[in-house]
């Protein structure tokens, strides 16, 4: 009897996990749904006519299909321009800030000195610093520098590193036995050849990961720029996107913004679809050593 009460007991714990799942599964769905709409209502925009955008008609399937906006937004100096620019801040700050990064993870991970918990601490406390906080006080010190008409406030202070960056690579380093540090004092090793032979090939998979998160930041960074380049030939990509919101939505040219969008939302898109894998494995990873 007890046992025809404890199957039925059961039975009835498992019909209610079911229905808990059913519920949350569909509760996912419709959040899924609600914050995947204005992507793909954005790329349904960028095809439409100006007509059928003020006709205030919810479509994702314009008739006709207008592509000719995007070849419009290829031609547009400006914009090839900011596509430029944004590499120039990218590509540099990746070289050496991702290095300089790596190297004060290793620092951190492997080496001994005093105050190094300390000095730990406080640099990942600069995290809780919003960016609002500081960019007054930056701004005045980059335009007493000269740098504000450059890209210069964009690139230098990366290049000594990102401390999301260096936090990750940290923990990702914990991981590695210490032995093949004593290993390389034995062998006479410096301290930078060992990060530089040993220690830093083992790090590639979560270094190329953090490199591709850092560049989706950058190539989505808005506000940094806009208050730090003034001239427009200096403009970076999302810059220039805003300023086509401005002139465009005038004439209610919303296709050709949205396409601009697209278009400039295309690489980080494809990095991360290619990569969503390795990242979300090398974030868990990071996160639990």
């Amino acid at each position: 009897m007890s046992k025809e009460k404890d199957y039925a007991s059961s039975a009835l714990v498992t019909k209610k996990e079911k229905v808990i799942n059913v519920i949350v599964f569909i509760a996912l769905c419709l959040g899924a749904v609600v914050m995947v709409f204005p992507l793909i209502y954005m790329v349904a925009t960028s095809f439409m006519t100006k007509n059928q955008i003020l006709s205030g008609t919810l479509t994702l399937f314009p008739d006709p299909i207008l592509i000719g906006k995007y070849s419009e937004v290829l031609q547009k100096g400006e914009f090839i321009r900011g596509i430029i620019n944004s590499l120039k801040v990218a590509i540099p700050l990746l070289i050496i800030g991702g290095f300089t990064s790596a190297l004060a993870a290793f620092g951190f991970a492997k080496m001994q000195f005093r105050g190094k918990g300390i000095l730990f601490l406080a640099l990942l406390a600069t995290i809780m610093i919003p960016f609002a906080v500081v960019m007054i006080p930056q701004y005045v010190m980059f335009t007493k520098l000269g740098w504000t008409n450059s890209l210069l406030p964009l690139i230098i202070p990366g290049c000594f590193g990102n401390v999301s960056m260096i936090f990750f690579l940290r923990q990702n380093l914990l991981g590695i036995p210490d032995e093949l540090m004593e290993a390389a004092k034995l062998d006479g090793c410096s301290y930078f050849g060992t990060f530089v032979k040993i220690f830093f090939p083992l790090m590639k998979g979560a270094f190329g990961t953090q490199l591709m998160l850092w560049f989706m930041g950058i190539w989505n960074d808005y506000l940094a720029p806009t208050i730090f380049l003034r001239s427009e030939k200096n403009w970076t990509l999302q810059v220039v996107i805003r300023s086509f919101n401005s002139y465009y939505a005038i004439q209610s040219d919303y296709a050709l913004i949205m396409a601009a969008s697209v278009i400039a939302m295309i690489p980080t898109m494809l990095l991360f679809f290619i990569f969503q894998r390795v990242i979300i494995e090398s974030i868990a990873i990071s996160g639990i050593k």
